[in-house]
């Protein structure tokens, strides 16, 4: 039976929601929807009285597509609510601070994705997965990837005819380098010697810089660099990497700004020196990351560049073994890029060492607000956030976040 339903606000997901609550996707808030009603989701969703932020797709994929969330809304719109999404999760912990003007990457301008691929009888079906379903929407004129990147899906399509099954999906995750294209795959066929030849073959063909299946390096023609600050790094495959260089760039801007004159940093979930690198122009550096991979590919990228100050690494399980008070001294500042899950223990000992500065970067407006509530409490001063928004026309917000002792804030 359809229902009619007024949309009061948008969750964390992009849905809309109404009374109840009843979650109704693609719409926004104010608008009045029908529908009908399957457990708390409102389906085959007709927009009675649209919104007056309420605009035409970019995107010809939209309607299919999971890709994307919130191409039905304007750009302003979007801005604004996630914005207010990091000011309601900061208030939720009692905590107000200045939120600057949200940076947002352009289209077309991801250098990575992970492109869902099936075997079929006629070939292969490559793209995005449809919104929580199984159905792969092809994407010849998606406007998230940078062209480059967009062109490369028929790598992904010609791999999976080499090593994927009637049963699966292949994810295949594509990266631009500076060297070409750097391809991870994952749930292929087990290899064995004649389809790691045909595999190291294709990749000879298709010119891609490496070729990993499920973790292992098939072939690597040249190392896939990424350009750090001075330094040139050959991520291990499939190591975290912002998702747009535009969105790289303003998040490292930030963290420059925020340690400022620090002559020695800790670098806490460095990756592969995304931030450590640019920092050790004007600094020494310490980079502590969990997965040895990634530090031994940061070392080796400081030991190629010239001109950088020390940086030494380590390769450490900040959840289960955060760096301790002692082990902070003489510090002048701290980066802390967690994953979503945040860094309380690491947050609870970088609160009682007392670091002067710490550039707070997260993927994850609750955890982070939690976090923050506790260096709150040891003493600091949360100047400003900067939200950076490199996942366009998603639900994903990051941000950047600046924190001194409340008695040298300024």
């Amino acid at each position: 039976m359809t229902q009619q339903y007024t949309i009061a606000r948008l969750g964390h997901q992009g849905d809309g929601i109404a009374d109840g609550p009843i979650f109704a996707p693609r719409t926004l808030p104010g608008e009045v929807v029908t529908g009908g009603v399957e457990g708390q989701q409102l389906t085959d969703i007709r927009i009675e009285t649209p919104s007056d932020d309420r605009v035409k797709p970019p995107c010809r994929h939209y309607k299919a597509c999971g890709g994307c969330q919130l191409q039905h809304a304007s750009d302003p719109f979007v801005a604004a609510w996630k914005v207010d999404i990091v000011r309601a999760a900061l208030a939720a912990q009692g905590i107000e601070a200045e939120m600057r003007p949200i940076h947002t990457s352009p289209p077309s301008s991801r250098r990575r994705a992970t492109i869902a691929v099936r075997r079929t009888k006629k070939g292969t079906l490559a793209g995005f997965h449809g919104r929580a379903s199984d159905v792969i929407t092809e994407i010849p004129d998606c406007h998230l990837l940078a062209p480059e990147l967009l062109a490369a899906i028929p790598v992904a399509e010609a791999l999976a005819v080499l090593g994927g099954s009637r049963k699966g999906i292949l994810a295949v995750t594509l990266t631009l380098s500076s060297a070409g294209l750097d391809v991870s795959v994952q749930g292929g066929k087990p290899l064995d010697g004649p389809l790691e030849a045909s595999l190291a073959q294709a990749a000879e063909q298709q010119g891609l810089a490496r070729l990993a299946w499920d973790g292992e390096v098939l072939a690597m023609r040249n190392p896939p660099y990424q350009q750090f600050g001075a330094a040139k790094v050959a991520p291990p495959p499939g190591a975290f990497l912002q998702a747009t260089k535009d969105g790289e760039a303003a998040l490292l801007s930030t963290v420059q700004e925020i340690v400022a004159g620090s002559k020695k940093i800790v670098d806490l979930f460095a990756g592969c020196g995304t931030f450590s690198l640019p920092l050790a122009a004007d600094a020494e550096v310490h980079a502590v990351e969990g997965e040895p991979t990634m530090t031994q590919a940061l070392d080796q990228g400081w030991r190629m560049a010239q001109g950088l100050k020390r940086i030494t690494t380590e390769a450490r399980d900040l959840f289960r073994r955060p760096l301790m008070p002692d082990e902070l001294r003489k510090v002048d500042a701290v980066v802390l890029d967690p994953p979503r899950a945040g860094a309380d223990a690491q947050v609870a000992e970088l609160a009682q060492a007392q670091v002067p500065v710490i550039a707070y970067v997260s993927c994850n407006p609750v955890t982070f607000a939690r976090d923050a509530k506790a260096l709150v409490a040891a003493g600091y001063t949360l100047n400003w956030v900067q939200v950076v928004d490199q996942f366009r026309w998603s639900a994903h917000t990051e941000l950047a976040a600046s924190f001194t002792l409340s008695h040298i804030s300024g």
